[in-house]
């Protein structure tokens, strides 16, 4: 990246919009069609509100409290992103969200294992929330300190799945490898690619539009490899506590 992120939140906003720009135009993809989520993960109501008034509205927020802490102090358009590890007996906060703003393209991104899915019905049975969208989280670097589906599992996942079920699954979240090699990201991206192609083969009644990687280091790499959603934390709003794959 030639460019460093600088000046105030609205710069900032506006500099990632046009990397992100030059990165799909030099893939060939139409750069409307790129959809920036910004991780608010420690960061205040104030500067979030900064990024809002830069046009944002987009946020990902990787701990339940905090969401729950800030969401009704913001404004009620905000499209909301879950992208952290949702624990079990947390779903509930996340259904009872989605009962209260339907209207909002809210979205899970961690959809990472058995157990959650069959929590998330049985609880969405009960609370009544009949459309819940969701990403399935794949670990495509094979990091044993991520979670996420192993690619080669999610055929089996995706029948084993309840029909009907609230479920909506519209795409894939990855979260690339912990390296500076080129090589490395390059081929833990393209395998995401490569399994999208797939699932629509495999699962044509699913929708695997969306395709969710790359972060503040990575995004410009992951755009040229066909994310069509990136989380971006660092760049906008600084560097904060939290290991580099805690989702920014």
């Amino acid at each position: 990246m030639n460019e460093s992120f600088a000046g105030s939140i609205a710069a900032r906003v506006e500099l990632l919009r046009r990397l992100t720009e030059s990165s799909s135009q030099r893939s060939g993809y139409d750069p409307k069609h790129i959809r920036i989520v910004l991780v608010t993960k420690n960061v205040g109501c104030d500067r979030i509100r900064e990024a809002y008034d830069a046009g944002i509205r987009d946020f990902g927020e990787n701990r339940m409290q905090e969401f729950l802490d800030k969401k009704n102090r913001l404004p009620e358009d905000i499209n909301w992103h879950f992208i952290g590890r949702l624990q079990t007996n947390k779903v509930k906060y996340w259904l009872e969200h989605l009962k209260q703003r339907p209207a909002m393209q809210s979205l899970l991104h961690s959809l990472d294992r058995k157990e959650l899915a069959d929590e998330i019905e049985k609880q969405a049975a009960r609370l009544e929330v009949r459309s819940i969208a969701c990403l399935l989280q794949v670990n495509s670097s094979g990091e044993k300190t991520k979670g996420g589906f192993d690619p080669a599992d999610i055929n089996a996942f995706m029948r084993g799945l309840s029909k009907p079920t609230p479920l909506r699954v519209l795409g894939l979240m990855t979260i690339g490898p912990l390296t500076d090699d080129r090589n490395t990201i390059d081929a833990s991206f393209q395998r995401m690619t490569d399994l999208q192609r797939e699932l629509r083969l495999k699962h044509p009644d699913r929708h695997w539009d969306i395709l969710s990687m790359g972060m503040s280091s990575d995004f410009q790499t992951a755009i040229e490899k066909g994310a069509n959603m990136i989380r971006i934390g660092s760049a906008v709003f600084g560097a904060r506590k939290g290991s580099p794959h805690d989702q920014e």
